[in-house]
């Protein structure tokens, strides 16, 4: 298939030495769970159990309204509390406190034994039940997702298997290790679509991976399409453009151009939930930096301590500068280990001083060099601008809100201008405004 590729982007060290051969080791649940109430895109859930209540693995604890997904307990054991506590997106949420009575007592899972043919709705309903989100990161609702307007023409499935982020390598152990279950997930999708198409991209720094997919896919049409090594390859509008040769207008959703893209991780889980009943519960998490004595990739339970999942791998506290959760071009920096970790949580990076590489912000020299490696065709220099005069508005204007937030115009800044900063800034000031 022909890659057309996609307009600027950036080359960072790809660090993926550390955990790419390492095959997943699935990490013993910690003696108490902390199952934050918020693991998708809008507000936080209502707990629809009470403190005292005894829970089975995989039963649900709180119940999705509009634009969200139900969350599962991820063990067996008793709630003991429900209070607020520290978020690794931001500031606190409430929480279910879980003790483990480790006897690991599954609640009973609902399945669809043919899934061929059940209708759309079914497997809809299903995949909302068993609380499927974007795993890649974004964690917006799998259901809703999949159901666009009934006036919208969707005619392409795209998945990313691209991981461009340095370091991380959860996908890429997914489609080393459990193929299959990407590839039955994609033909669920399919059916949900209506689709004919469906092509996986994925970077060509991952051969393994390609002829894994490759094999995993003979004889049922779907395509996997090695993708020129470039961050941030794995953006929904860049996927599109490389594979497709197709433009999404500014401010409009890839459904604009007749595609619907999704996660090689999210097509697994939408497998599991559908054909094993099994809810989304746990995450496959890179664990490295240099910090680090034995990074690791890991089956993780959701609710997990960021301090338990460190300890495991052997943490240098006294060496590590900053934690990040994710990769290190979009991943979120943590105040605290105790956070947790959530349906999006792809790493966790102990970073130490020389990673992180200190440097001191110059006046802008108006290079351009960071409109040049802008994916979206903007400008950050001018959102720094308007940003450092509180010109909001004005940002606005300049199509802040198409920026995918991918950190490359920082990256390449010579004079080390936090325009990623400014952008963040200015989106926040704009949705505040807005509300």
């Amino acid at each position: 298939m022909k890659f057309f590729g996609f307009r600027g982007g950036v080359h960072p060290p790809e660090n993926k030495l550390q955990t790419e051969n390492l095959k997943t080791e699935r990490l013993a649940s910690p003696n108490e769970l902390y199952v934050p109430l918020l693991q998708h895109i809008g507000v936080p859930l209502n707990p629809i159990v009470q403190v005292g209540d005894k829970v089975l693995k995989g039963q649900k604890i709180a119940e999705a309204e509009g634009l969200a997904a139900p969350i599962h307990s991820p063990v067996s054991g008793t709630v003991t509390k429900i209070e607020s506590r520290v978020f690794p997106l931001s500031g606190k949420t409430m929480t279910v406190f879980i003790e483990n009575d480790k006897e690991e007592k599954w609640a009973e899972l609902s399945k669809i034994e043919d899934w061929e043919n059940a209708d759309k709705q079914t497997l809809l309903n299903i995949i909302k039940e068993k609380g499927i989100v974007g795993i890649g990161g974004a964690t917006f609702p799998t259901h809703v997702k999949l159901n666009p307007p009934a006036n919208v023409k969707i005619d392409s499935l795209v998945l990313n298997g691209a991981e461009c982020e340095p370091y991380l390598n959860s996908d890429n152990r997914l489609m080393l290790e459990n193929p299959k279950s990407i590839i039955e997930g994609i033909k669920i999708i399919k059916k949900i679509l209506d689709v004919k198409n469906a092509y996986v991209g994925i970077e060509d720094n991952k051969p393994k991976a390609i002829e894994s997919m490759k094999k995993a896919a003979e004889g049922t049409g779907i395509e996997i399409v090695p993708l020129k090594t470039k961050y941030p390859q794995g953006g929904e509008k860049q996927l599109i453009k490389s594979i497709l040769n197709r433009q999404v207008p500014s401010g409009q959703l890839p459904s604009a151009v007749g595609v619907v893209v999704q996660n090689t991780g999210t097509a697994a889980a939408i497998y599991e939930a559908v054909v094993n009943g099994i809810p989304l519960i746990e995450k496959i998490v890179t664990v490295s930096g240099k910090a680090i004595k034995t990074p690791k990739n890991l089956k993780v339970a959701i609710g997990t301590p960021f301090s338990y999942v460190l300890d495991h791998c052997g943490i240098e506290r006294d060496k590590m500068e900053r934690l990040v959760m994710g990769g290190p071009m979009m991943g979120l920096a943590q105040m605290t280990e105790d956070a947790t970790i959530i349906k999006g949580t792809s790493g966790l990076l102990a970073l130490t001083l020389e990673e992180m590489k200190p440097y001191k912000t110059r006046s802008c020299i108006s290079c351009s060099k960071c409109v040049s490696v802008c994916p979206m065709g903007l400008s950050p220099l001018t959102y720094d601008r308007l940003a450092a005069a509180k010109l909001w508005d004005d940002m606005a204007e300049h199509n802040l809100m198409d920026c995918i937030e991918c950190g490359s115009c920082a990256y390449t800044c010579p004079a080390s201008r936090p325009l990623a900063e400014a952008i963040k800034t200015g989106k926040s000031k704009l949705r505040a405004k807005k509300k």
